[in-house]
């Protein structure tokens, strides 16, 4: 399928990691946005633009952090780091986060000083050119890193398209104001305007500290992937009795997973390791990147029908509770 016109398009001399493509990318696309509209608020002194640059600055910090964490997380495993890099992620996400809700308290505060003080602008032509400049280009590389952060699955990249798609919404916001203030001269529309960015800049930061939070503190991945593993488990039930202590975590776009599989106590050590490498394989298919640890016990049945007769003659056990603790039913 051909890609829209639209579409942005990585420059040809870019590194061939496609995560840390898009982080460097993000990188300069932040760094120009800065400039442009550090120069343009200083020429207007327009609070609107000053605060729009404020965050596209803050942007250059989180596609740094984005870039060095991207390019860390995907070393492979060592001995220190058996399960991966990957919450290197995460915790630019956080950093992200936190950097976020500061640029807010600040945009909000300069706002209230304005309100109170009085406001003086000039030129504001200049800035409703560099804001609707910056809205197209805003949402041009988030289309960009959203579909990345969604082919590799990265939170840090999915963390920087949030934001990118965030300006579009804030730029068009101060667009409008400046308009307004252009035709009707109303000055303090402009430092109002700009501390309702700022509340939304602090709703943004709140959602993306909980997603960095929920990978820190290990929790599990979403039901639809639950659902998935338990769906490829049942189409290999001709083969098994039952799993149970299901168990799933991310870090990064690395996905954890680890459970009990319960096969007829007849089996040979060999026909078990081929039913579970092709389990894991199948799971890996589906799902995509992910590190899956599976144990394997015998059937807990007294009376044993035989190999060829156990899975047949008796229910699958599912494991369709949410902790471990409960999830042992065999």
């Amino acid at each position: 399928m051909k890609q829209p016109l639209t579409e942005f398009k990585p420059p040809m001399n870019m590194p061939k990691n496609p995560k840390i493509r898009a982080a460097h990318i993000s990188m300069m696309t932040a760094t120009g946005l800065t400039v442009l509209k550090l120069v343009t608020g200083w020429l207007t002194g327009s609070m609107a633009v000053l605060s729009s640059a404020i965050d596209s600055l803050l942007d250059i910090i989180m596609s740094v952090a984005n870039f060095l964490a991207i390019r860390h997380a995907e070393q492979p495993a060592d001995p220190k780091h058996p399960f991966g890099h990957g919450k290197f992620e995460t915790l630019a996400t956080i950093i992200q986060a936190l950097i976020i809700g500061l640029s807010g308290s600040w945009v909000c505060y300069e706002s209230a000083h304005r309100l109170l003080t009085g406001v003086t602008l000039g030129r504001l032509e200049g800035g409703m050119i560099v804001l609707a400049f910056s809205a197209l280009v805003s949402w041009r590389i988030g289309r960009f890193l959203l579909r990345t952060a969604r082919e590799t699955e990265s939170s840090a990249l999915k963390a920087d398209a949030l934001h990118f798609t965030m300006d579009v919404y804030t730029n068009l916001t101060l667009l409008a104001g400046l308009v307004a203030i252009r035709l009707f001269k109303i000055a303090w529309l402009d430092p109002a305007l700009s501390i309702v960015v700022a509340l939304y800049i602090f709703y943004q930061a709140f959602g993306l500290f909980r997603y960095g939070l929920g990978d820190i503190l290990d929790e599990r991945l979403p039901e639809t992937i639950r659902a998935e593993i338990a769906r490829i488990i049942d189409q290999h039930s001709d083969h098994l009795i039952g799993y149970h202590r299901l168990r799933t975590r991310r870090a990064g776009s690395q996905k954890i997973i680890d459970f009990h599989l319960t096969l007829c106590r007849h089996m040979s050590v060999e026909e078990a390791h081929e039913i579970v490498d092709h389990l894991e394989s199948h799971m890996k298919e589906k799902i995509g990147r992910a590190d899956i640890t599976i144990h394997v016990e015998p059937c807990p049945y007294e009376v044993c029908p035989g190999r060829h007769k156990c899975p047949g003659d008796y229910p699958l056990i599912k494991d369709t509770n949410a902790t471990p603790e409960q999830t042992d039913r065999s």
